[in-house]
């Protein structure tokens, strides 16, 4: 079993990584993971003392053939290949709706974390005034107490940073048709967990860090069973239950839900 040493997480403090069960009740105050720290291709959780609680509970993919993992990965680039092609005058005309709208690009580009918290490009239509962070400092704080990440919503009803045409585009979903183009890259998966902010991080505690396990998808289970409706912890346990659940049946029935949740206009605002 190997040991990763002398990692640093975002507060300093060193980081131990190894492939291992972990306690569902590890406490908010456990060491973080930065991206730099998670960014070995195996599989890694961090360490826990199993005297802390009886009942482990192990969250991981589960096993697949080299062989399925080739066929998912070509029909995945398939699928977001298509959907980009089909959707390209569309996109053509969102972005031309935005750019008419308020100034700045049409497309929104952000750091996110990936698989084992690797940083990447994540592609979206701008829905955002662009100087919405200096407008509004207090929003992009991301400095919390425990209570308040318990309560924790990123989705605002009436959020004051998003555009009249950014709040259709939220409520129609377009706004996440560059999402493809992440998926095409191998960055993103068509279903997984939702790419998280790197300002996030050190609110994982070391359960959580599991979501990281696999590659975030363009849609999953948080999408789909309460979207922006759900708490930040809500979600990264809906996120922690389709890694343990996730089959290619699991995934083909999300994107059709997905797909019913966008023409209800469910949580999304």
């Amino acid at each position: 079993m190997t040991v990763q040493p002398d990692l640093k997480a975002p507060t300093g403090r060193p980081l131990n990584l190894i492939s291992t069960p972990v306690s569902p009740h590890a406490s908010p105050g456990s060491p973080q993971a930065s991206p730099e720290a998670v960014g070995a291709r195996t599989p890694l959780v961090p360490v826990h003392d199993p005297a802390e609680d009886s009942t482990q509970k192990r969250v991981h993919p589960p096993h697949e053939s080299r062989l399925g993992r080739i066929a998912y990965a070509i029909a995945e680039v398939a699928f977001a290949a298509t959907v980009l092609l089909v959707t390209a005058p569309i996109m053509l005309a969102v972005g031309l709706y935005i750019k008419r709208g308020t100034p700045g690009p049409a497309l929104f580009r952000q750091q996110r974390l990936g698989r084992d918290g690797k940083p990447f490009t994540f592609l979206k239509f701008r829905t955002m005034y662009v100087d919405a962070r200096e407008r509004f400092p207090e929003l992009y704080a991301y400095d919390y107490s425990e209570e308040e990440v318990e309560k924790l919503k990123f989705k605002l009803t009436n959020d004051p940073r998003v555009t009249p045409e950014g709040r259709w585009l939220r409520k129609s979903s377009l706004d996440e048709l560059p999402n493809f183009w992440n998926v095409l890259t191998r960055d993103m998966a068509l279903v997984g967990p939702r790419p998280e902010i790197p300002e996030m991080l050190p609110y994982y505690d070391d359960r959580r860090l599991a979501k990281f396990l696999v590659r975030p998808g363009v849609t999953g289970y948080s999408q789909t069973r309460g979207r922006g409706d759900l708490g930040f912890l809500e979600t990264v346990d809906l996120d922690l239950q389709y890694i343990e659940e996730r089959t290619p049946w699991t995934d083909i029935k999300t994107i059709f839900r997905t797909v019913w949740m966008i023409l209800r206009r469910d949580g999304a605002f």
